[in-house]
């Protein structure tokens, strides 16, 4: 009697057990579920906010686009029309390039051919949708100021002043573009440099550095105008605000035309420029950099326009912009 009722109990707990395991076991299963859609919900009402978003900065984006209208590009050039027709061919494919204008200082007038035939291949690289704009900037002085003279005729704010024997994808142009839009009063660019105090000499004594002094400390403090973007009204401050004795420099020494516009957009904002990571391509050997004592040379510029501003303007950063849609890792 004693041990068919300890049976009975026995089977009446494992019972139980198994009852409660099951209970235990829809509730998980149910929990579970309910995670599942809860998920899904976020997911969905995530994907729905992000949407909306987007939405909101494209049209906004498109908004700021046509407030700027692109951008020109300002290309300077001295008898290497093969190295001229090479440039134009490239960007001309660029989506957001309104019009090309190159800077002219030769003797001679640009031939009827070059013209028919840089015409010719904007045409045939330029969307259909866009109409790209060449003009020759005719000058009659030799001189590397010509460069940043004014346009009078410039519909856009954004000027992307170029070589004519480097190329950059218009991938990185278009990506250092948008960095200007973000800070349209600085100079954003490909080439850094830097400058720094001469600890051997005076106190007030600067040496000008070029890449493998950027790329081993990490700062810069000046982006060269053989690439880089900046507003229009530069070129009117450089050409008729900025001290003519800067100018006449750069005109008889043939050099630091580049070094004179940074200093100039530095003393505007007393903000450091923004270098882009772009890839480079070289395609052309010969030019100033070339020549023997070139960083002396630009070490004697630095502190030539130090006393012509009467003070140091330019600004050292750290800081670099670079296209996290290229790059695994950031």
């Amino acid at each position: 009697m004693r041990g068919s009722l300890f049976n009975l109990n026995r089977r009446t707990a494992q019972r139980f057990k198994q009852l409660l395991m099951a209970s235990v076991g829809s509730v998980k299963i149910k929990l579970l579920l309910l995670c599942c859609i809860a998920f899904v919900l976020v997911l969905l009402a995530g994907r729905a906010s992000v949407s909306n978003g987007e939405d909101a900065i494209g049209a906004y984006s498109n908004q700021f686009a046509d407030s700027r209208k692109g951008y020109a590009i300002l290309i300077n050039t001295w008898k290497r029309n093969d190295l001229l027709k090479q440039s134009i061919s490239h960007y001309a494919r660029c989506s957001s390039l309104d019009s090309i204008h190159i800077v002219w200082s030769e003797p001679d007038p640009p031939s009827e051919s070059l013209k028919k035939f840089l015409n010719h291949v904007i045409q045939l690289n330029s969307k259909s949708d866009r109409r790209v704009e060449l003009k020759f900037d005719i000058n009659k002085e030799d001189s590397l100021n010509n460069r940043f003279k004014p346009i009078d005729d410039l519909k856009t704010d954004a000027v992307f002043s170029i070589d004519d024997d480097v190329v950059f994808p218009c991938s990185s142009v278009e990506f250092a573009f948008n960095v200007w839009r973000s800070a349209p009063d600085t100079m954003v660019g490909f080439v850094p440099r830097i400058h720094w105090i001469d600890q051997k000499g005076s106190a007030n004594h600067y040496v000008y550095g070029g890449w493998w002094s950027v790329w081993w400390t990490g700062t810069y403090s000046m982006v060269l105008s053989k690439a880089a973007f900046f507003h229009k009204k530069y070129l009117d401050i450089y050409t008729n605000q900025m001290p003519a004795s800067i100018r006449e420099y750069v005109t008889r020494n043939r050099n630091c035309e580049d070094i004179a516009m940074s200093f100039l957009v530095a003393n505007v904002t007393d903000a450091p420029p923004i270098w882009v990571k772009g890839k480079i391509f070289e395609i052309g050997s010969s030019g100033i950099s070339s020549l023997g004592g070139h960083s002396e040379k630009r070490t004697v510029c630095v502190n030539r326009f130090v006393a012509e501003f009467r003070r140091m303007p330019l600004v050292p950063t750290t800081v670099k912009a670079v296209d996290s849609r290229d790059i695994w890792f950031w």
